[in-house]
């Protein structure tokens, strides 16, 4: 699916980006990179935006290489986006002005870990999988989870959560301190590895979701957990969407430790059976996962089991054995692929969004949009990190064909309104990017956005840090 994305920002003149590219040559040498093929792997490809490429990437390796882009890229007025692994849903990576993209995948070493202290100092680049690997051995691991084997320093750009975040929070609760470039090429340091701190400003949370648009993140300290001792998965079927979130409220509300909570609608859980060879009932479908001693897990599965009898549930079965967790979870995890099987062909595509609302109003959100969709006739599975009251839509639509087109930007206004007539959100962790910079201001006011456009012009006054994002222009 492709739109129209409108720039406020303008392309850097022709002579100053030549001598920015040729300084840079002259800097990296090989790893400064111009072929098409490379800058196009480097912009927004995984939904609905458009492509656009950056000028040239470079491939750095170390924090003074991120340093000597920004310094070049500065003198020359010259836009610079930071690329992790590409993951991202709202065009975060996207070039609208051109520029240089700085790919920190090579800077993916594990600096520092305390397992005393329950922190770790890891470079920008390291992946959420390869830093759980790293762990291990050690008993500890990582527990934001956003389905994409995301970047540490991309997902703290976009404030990520995902499956775990009802238990263990999400990128916001769980760095401790950043090292950032900024805008003359300077390193700040936002913080330390002490677990509070009352010192100054909160610097080390306004770069956490800025997508790059402040600085750029060379080295983060992060908050570890513990490996459990027990973890089990579950799966309980429910006949409505509406039983499933009342069940999610109560447990909740009643103070089960769950660690994960995921709602399946019965079209996510066809097209699940269909791509993971799995043979779960068609209906919505609420996945677990508990963690503690082998008692608590136990206790919490037991005492979830008489709230989904209570709100409708069917069969509750649950598991510690590894490899059937696993196919439970990897299901989870694809479940977009799962849905662009639904509807193969070159001219469909998926467009990815997500809402949040209190808990309260998690089933009313859930069922009116499910309302919406059958008076639309379009399809879209949804599922949800819905113990935080987030959920998602994977809405399938032909490009070519107009009136389909117009039913789904239809759909993803109406979904945006009704979240956040609810006193929710937009975005509960897809970030604001190119894509919903338009609700911003109906979600916090004009106040708010001009004190954003105050703080982007205080630390990036020549608008070079990955412009075009996040706040809309005046």
């Amino acid at each position: 699916m492709a739109t129209t994305i409108s720039s406020t920002v303008t392309r850097p003149e022709p002579q100053a980006l030549k001598r920015a590219i040729d300084a840079l040559a002259a800097r990296f040498g090989n790893r400064l990179v111009t072929s098409q093929a490379v800058r196009e792997q480097h912009a927004h490809t995984t939904t609905w935006l458009p492509t656009q490429p950056p000028d040239a990437v470079v491939m750095a390796q170390e924090t003074a290489d991120i340093q000597d882009v920004v310094r070049i890229c500065a003198a020359n007025r010259v836009p610079v986006i930071a690329f992790g692994t590409g993951t991202s849903l709202e065009g975060q990576v996207n070039a609208p002005a051109g520029g240089i993209c700085i790919d920190l995948r090579d800077m993916n070493k594990v600096l520092e870990v305390h397992a005393e202290d329950l922190d770790c100092v890891i470079q920008p680049g390291v992946t959420r999988k390869a830093l759980n690997e790293h762990l291990r051995d050690q008993g500890l691991f990582f527990p934001i989870d956003p389905g994409a084997d995301a970047s540490l320093g991309g997902m703290t750009s976009t404030r990520a959560s995902g499956t775990n975040a009802v238990r263990y929070g999400t990128m916001r609760e769980n760095v401790l301190a950043l090292k950032v470039v900024r805008g003359d090429g300077e390193i700040i340091t936002t913080g330390t590895r002490a677990k509070k701190s009352s010192a100054g400003y909160d610097l080390t949370h306004l770069f956490v979701g800025a997508e790059g648009t402040l600085g750029i993140i060379s080295e983060l300290t992060i908050r570890l957990r513990g490996i459990p001792d027990t973890i089990a998965a579950a799966a309980c079927s429910f006949d409505t969407v509406r039983g499933a979130c009342q069940a999610t409220i109560l447990a909740i509300q009643t103070g089960i430790p769950v660690a994960r909570i995921e709602l399946l609608n019965a079209a996510q859980v066809k097209a699940c059976n269909s791509y993971s060879k799995l043979s779960l009932p068609e209906t919505p479908l609420l996945l677990l996962e508990f963690h503690g001693s082998e008692v608590e897990v136990a206790e919490q599965s037991k005492n979830f089991r008489d709230i989904a009898a209570e709100c409708g549930g069917g069969d509750f079965t649950w598991t510690t054995k590894p490899e059937d967790r696993t196919k439970l979870w990897q299901a989870r995890h694809d479940a977009y692929w799962s849905v662009k099987a639904l509807r193969p062909g070159d001219s469909i595509g998926v467009v990815a969004t997500d809402v949040c609302v209190p808990i309260s109003r998690l089933a009313d959100c859930v069922t009116e949009t499910e309302d919406d969709l059958k008076r639309l006739n379009l399809l879209s599975p949804i599922v949800g990190h819905v113990g935080d009251g987030n959920f998602h839509c994977s809405l399938l639509c032909d490009v070519n064909d107009k009136d389909e087109m117009a039913r789904g930007e239809e759909f993803m206004h109406r979904l945006v309104e009704r979240a956040q007539a609810m006193d929710g959100t937009c975005t509960g962790e897809h970030g604001i990017g190119q894509g919903k910079q338009k609700y911003l201001q109906a979600e916090l006011g004009p106040e708010a956005l001009d004190a954003m456009r105050a703080l982007k012009h205080a630390l990036d006054p020549q608008n070079i840090f990955n412009p075009g994002k996040i706040v809309p222009a005046a």
